[in-house]
């Protein structure tokens, strides 16, 4: 474990039980959250491995994101 965790988690333990509860399940729907995120990431790079991209024409899809957003 890192020393910034260790350390929060040394100053977690300082605080009502109720706060660390809340804390503690803050933290782990954040880890979740990277979890799935990683998961996707793996598909996505196991998919472009395979031959599964195409080109991407960044001009084109910067015009149709800001089209999107001319009647903001």
């Amino acid at each position: 474990m890192i020393k910034a965790l260790e350390k929060a988690i040394a100053e977690l333990s300082s605080l009502p039980e109720a706060d660390q509860e809340q804390i503690s399940r803050s933290v782990l729907a954040h880890v979740e959250k990277l979890r799935a995120l990683r998961g996707e990431i793996d598909k996505g790079l196991r998919s472009l491995d395979a031959g599964g991209g195409a080109a991407l024409d960044m001009e084109a899809l910067i015009r149709r994101k800001n089209a999107g957003h001319a009647g903001s």
